[in-house]
């Protein structure tokens, strides 16, 4: 660190100036304010005349190491050790200039010996601590640093010295996520040097990791004593707003940030205020305003990584991952150590279907920048993605027809690699009705295969058994799935295929031993201005020669993303070929419409130790033939806690009255729990590659 190597220049050249040789002030003054090549040049002068001269040879030397020919420098201090062994002010310099050539391993060995055989020298104890701060080794840094007050108190270099070694300490300990220390250390710094820019913008850089916005908050709002510096903290309120999801609290703290930075006129101020400005357009999905605004900021800054990555992000928002890409190969290209170029085209890859790519980019992201918290993050997030996991249901259900069930589902999930994968599914299912005392059992066992043959498209296929014994009736049946998933246009997921399962609502259904054979499609469609669109259909055709349609489609309105809010109406409309009322509820004609609202915070998107949610609210009218409509409503609940990255549980309820058996006057109620357990904390196939 440079402010490290150079923070104690004055105190060595009042080592030189102990001569009473020649007149050489002009050259100690070019030295103290760090006009070194007149430095150079004066010192050089001197010699010709007085080449022998201690004082001129260490300021010349000195004088050439700090104006960038260190290693001539070393060389020199060299020398004159030879020419006066053990002198303890060319030492020092000596030592010095093994920084000035970021020999740190050396200068740590030599540094050493001279605060082993001189424990009470400042400049040693110093120069000491600022080669272990190199050395990133800020523990002992410390130490010495504080060594060196003791000698000198209160000597403002060494408490500059200390501000960096806390600094690079803290950084350090955010890496770790031993976050409280990290915030200790700044604390300190602020007792020594109060209200220091450095230590408040890295006390909130940290309240930001663990997403506590209201210390941010109070961090940038103590750093805000100029107008300048008001600007930085207004961008800081708006990102800490975001953090904790008030996007619209952050665009108008954005706005004041561009409003201030106009009045005070400093290009790189006026620059990050209209960055942080777009960003808040991105996150309130003004997509068209904050576009133009890229577009005017490309013509004052063009191929400026701020400016590109401001237009990946807005991809990204946009579902836009090619451009994206293209954004962030831009911004390596530029800089390839860019921590916004490298983690942004991981992600860019991963949301186009690419995880191959994304692991080598995230994995390229932790080598140059070890530990970041973001990286292992998302690391963590594709590793689960392909890791082996068992997931385990169990529930039970009943109706106001007196049918019971209760059932159970085991699934086990194995990626071979980020194409392939394999499946083992059991299911256990007992149902009875306690009026007729009639009961039946199934159990179902199925493979399956998935083959993702296209960045935006896969394929899955299952076989499997169905093995059932019910109250007069045993058989077997077989199993059949096959379905391909596809992104055929950005925003718009669509599913088709083919199901052959038995139909068990009840025991009398499962008696009956009514096998359906299913095609079907979903399609959903979404919008960047918060509409979308979901639609299914179901052609069956059962083995007692009936056949039924089923159409539902649901158009719904996105108010909030985290968590998920959103809200529409649903319409669903049932035909059969005939009526089997006796058996199973088999309209000609049903039509359902219901308003419903949707209340989500993913299990994907929560951290660790942290609940995740769903609430589904809905009500209408169901019209079953030529009666009277009746009225309808559906409650659906989950509840769930995150334990680790890799374990998660939850329980669920449903409750709803919505005809199914019956033709009218029906209720039905489930509720169950849930278990899932990522058994291998990364993908298989990477412990196999290894």
């Amino acid at each position: 660190m440079k402010y490290l190597n150079k923070i104690y220049i004055s105190l060595t050249i009042l080592c030189c100036c102990t001569i009473q040789a020649q007149n050489m002030q002009e050259g100690f003054t070019y030295l103290e304010t760090g006009a070194f090549a007149k430095a150079e040049v004066f010192f050089d002068d001197i010699l010709k005349t007085y080449p022998d001269n201690k004082t001129a040879n260490l300021c010349y030397a000195r004088a050439l190491g700090l104006n960038n020919n260190p290693k001539e420098a070393n060389r020199l201090f060299s020398n004159m050790l030879k020419q006066h062994p053990n002198d303890f002010e060319i030492e020092l310099n000596y030592a010095e200039s093994l920084l000035w050539n970021k020999n740190y391993t050396d200068a740590k060995s030599y540094y050493y010996t001279l605060v082993t055989n001189h424990p009470e020298s400042f400049p040693a104890l110093l120069g000491y601590a600022n080669t272990l701060s190199n050395l990133k080794e800020y523990s002992e840094a410390l130490d010495y640093v504080n060594r060196a007050l003791a000698a000198s108190p209160d000597n403002p270099n060494a408490l500059i010295s200390r501000k960096y070694i806390r600094l690079g300490y803290a950084s350090k300990l955010v890496q770790l996520r031993d976050y409280d220390s990290a915030i200790n250390l700044l604390n300190d710094n602020l007792i020594d040097l109060p209200n220091d820019k450095d230590t408040l913008l890295n006390k909130a850089n940290v309240y930001l990791i663990i997403k506590n916005s209201k210390k941010a908050k109070e961090a940038y709002q103590q750093l805000a004593t100029n107008r300048a510096d008001s600007i930085v903290a207004l961008n800081g309120f708006a990102l800490a707003d975001h953090i904790n999801t008030k996007n619209k609290k952050a665009l108008k703290w954005a706005l004041k940030a561009v409003v201030l930075s106009q009045k005070h006129k400093d290009e790189n101020l006026i620059k990050l205020a209209n960055e942080r400005y777009i960003q808040a357009l991105i996150w309130n999905k003004k997509f068209k305003e904050a576009e133009e605004a890229i577009i005017t900021e490309k013509l004052k800054y063009p191929n400026d990584n701020s400016v590109l990555a401001l237009s990946a992000t807005l991809g990204m928002y946009r579902s836009d991952f090619k451009e994206s890409i293209q954004d962030y190969q831009n911004i390596l290209a530029n800089d390839s150590l860019s921590f916004d170029g490298n983690l942004g085209i991981a992600n860019a890859h991963f949301a186009d279907g690419d995880p191959n790519n994304a692991y080598k980019a995230v994995n390229k992201t932790l080598t140059i920048f070890e530990n970041q918290k973001d990286a292992i993050t998302f690391l963590e997030k594709l590793n689960t993605t392909y890791s082996l996991y068992i997931e385990e249901k169990a529930g039970h259900s009943y109706d106001n027809g007196d049918n019971k069930a209760y059932f159970s589902t085991t699934t086990l999930h194995f990626p071979l690699n980020t194409k392939w994968s394999l499946s083992a599914y059991y299911r256990y299912r007992e149902t009875k009705n306690s009026i007729t005392n009639r009961s039946a059992k199934s159990n179902d066992i199925k493979g399956s295969v998935q083959y993702q043959f296209h960045p935006k498209a896969s394929f899955n296929a299952s076989l499997g058994t169905t093995s059932v014994t019910s109250f007069n009736n045993n058989y077997n049946q077989t199993l059949i799935e096959a379905f391909f998933k596809a992104k055929p246009f950005k925003l718009q997921d669509l599913e088709t295929g083919y199901k052959r399962d038995v139909q068990d609502f009840n025991a009398d259904l499962t008696n009956e031993e009514i096998t359906a054979d299913n095609l079907y499609i979903n399609y959903n469609i979404g919008s960047n201005f918060k509409f979308g669109w979901f639609t299914q259909y179901f052609f069956t055709t059962q083995s007692d020669n009936n056949q039924r349609n089923l159409l539902f489609t649901s158009l719904y309105y996105n108010f909030f993303s985290k968590p998920i809010l959103k809200g529409g109406i649903n319409y669903q409309y049932i035909s059969f070929k005939e009526r089997r009322a006796a058996v199973y509820f088999s309209p000609k004609r049903f039509n359902l419409v219901e308003a419903f609202v949707e209340l989500l915070q993913d299990e994907q998107a929560v951290e660790s130790k942290n609940i995740y949610y769903g609430l589904n609210l809905a009500g209408g009218y169901q019209y079953i033939e030529k009666n009277e409509k009746q009225d309808t409503y559906r409650v659906q609940a989950k509840l769930g806690y995150k334990f680790s990255n890799r374990l998660l549980a939850d329980v669920y309820g449903l409750h709803s009255n919505i005809a199914s058996a019956t033709a009218a006057g029906f209720t039905y109620t489930e509720f169950g729990f849930r278990l899932k357990w990522y058994i291998t904390g990364q993908p298989v196939f990477i412990n196999n590659q290894k």
